[in-house]
């Protein structure tokens, strides 16, 4: 934790914040449309006031510092709409504006902070998460707590594979070296919609396969092949990792390429098919009266595992969906009576198919542009590449991933 007499927390405190449920509110001042699009959440409800930053500019000329302007402005225009007596962190985009308005709010008696790097760095905070550490097999969970996205690496004995990395590598070969781990390989389990995978680019960084379903090589709207370079990820053509097996299995019905990787007949990488409050969403290719009912056959055939699997999805929708230790992991069998949409399975092809239908949330303009750049067809600077991961995924469905 940041040192309490300074007045920042960078995205490591704020997760620390969020994760403990401490008592906080946040003040956004970024536009009203940014906010509506993407906020801070956490385990708890938390306060949460838009102030966009120009009305708190007012100047009364221009030789006002801005941290005097909001000091003044603050009694005038935002008496009783911001909580007293618990800590306040101002966010603003990038960091830039909210440390003076933090100052301005200090000066009027508040305990305010600002978020280090803003939105953007908070998007780009990454934690990392043992699942499993034995002789035989380390599992290792990577988060984007703001994003909700989730990847691994999974290393048996020196041999390691990373599955749906993001596209920030160092923070893959940071973690490999550390531990002396030799990749065998990079997987996406989809062609991803909601972030810029890091896949293609790893696997070249590595010098080593880059592996994926042929299915999802191709875009699903305009049906054009992949720009790069993929060895076939085959449906139960099990491989080896060091001690422990690793089985594929093809489950189409988010994407017709979807693979869940079955680690040591235990662990269960599911992707975006099955997730611990929901279920993958079908409509992001423009077919979802088509792919539902291959995500009802893909459910139930992993419903047919024991009870004991462990299910690691790709996404989360909330951090409350978090166990004690800060893992997003549930046994199938728990899964089996909690996740509504799984529980619809039961109901047979026809209800589910309906329950789908009605459940499906937006689709953000960006998926489509983001799955361009996934196929290779589309090139994309850092800063595009950040502003088009703007948001939390929406791969799941609505109501059960409490969106």
């Amino acid at each position: 934790m940041t040192d309490s007499h300074v007045p920042v927390w960078t995205p490591t405190d704020l997760h620390h914040q969020l994760s403990d449920a401490r008592r906080f509110a946040i003040l956004d001042v970024r536009n009203e449309d940014e906010f509506a699009q993407w906020t801070i959440e956490g385990r708890a409800p938390l306060h949460s006031l838009n102030i966009p930053y120009f009305e708190l500019l007012d100047l009364e000329d221009e030789n006002e510092e801005i941290a005097a302007a909001v000091a003044r402005i603050v009694p005038q225009r935002l008496q009783g709409r911001l909580p007293e007596g618990e800590p306040l962190l101002v966010v603003c985009a990038k960091g830039d504006t909210s440390p003076h308005v933090a100052e301005g709010l200090r000066r009027q008696g508040y305990d305010a902070y600002n978020l280090e790097g803003g939105m953007v760095a908070w998007g780009d905070h990454y934690e990392m998460r043992p699942i499993v550490e034995s002789e035989r097999l380390t599992i290792i969970q990577i988060s984007r707590p703001a994003k909700g996205c989730l990847s691994y690496v999974v290393a048996s004995g020196k041999e390691a594979l990373v599955v749906d990395p993001a596209r920030h590598a160092d923070r893959y070969t940071q973690l490999l070296a550390e531990h002396g781990w030799t990749v065998k390989a990079v997987i996406d389990s989809h062609l991803q919609a909601d972030h810029v995978s890091g896949g293609v680019a790893l696997a070249r960084q590595l010098q080593v396969d880059y592996r994926l379903h042929p299915y999802d090589a191709v875009h699903p709207e305009d049906l054009l092949p992949a720009a790069f370079t993929y060895r076939y990820l085959e449906d139960e053509a099990s491989f080896a990792l060091g001690e422990v097996s690793v089985r594929p299995l093809h489950v189409p019905g988010h994407t017709l390429g979807m693979v869940n990787l079955l680690v040591d007949n235990r662990y269960l990488l599911s992707g975006d098919t099955l997730f611990i409050d929901s279920v993958g969403r079908p409509d992001l290719g423009g077919r979802a009266e088509a792919w539902a009912p291959l995500l009802f056959h893909s459910l139930q055939r992993l419903l047919a595992l024991p009870d004991a699997t462990v299910v690691l999805p790709a996404h989360f929708g909330t951090m409350h969906e978090a166990d004690q230790q800060g893992c997003y992991r549930a046994s199938l069998g728990v899964l089996r009576e909690q996740n509504q949409g799984l529980r619809k399975v039961a109901a047979g092809e026809v209800a589910f198919t309906a329950y789908i239908l009605g459940s499906l949330p937006h689709h953000p303009p960006s998926y489509d542009e983001i799955r361009r750049v996934n196929a290779g067809l589309t090139q994309v600077d850092e800063p595009h590449a950040s502003e088009l991961e703007l948001g939390k995924n929406r791969c799941a469905l609505s109501r059960s991933n409490g969106e």
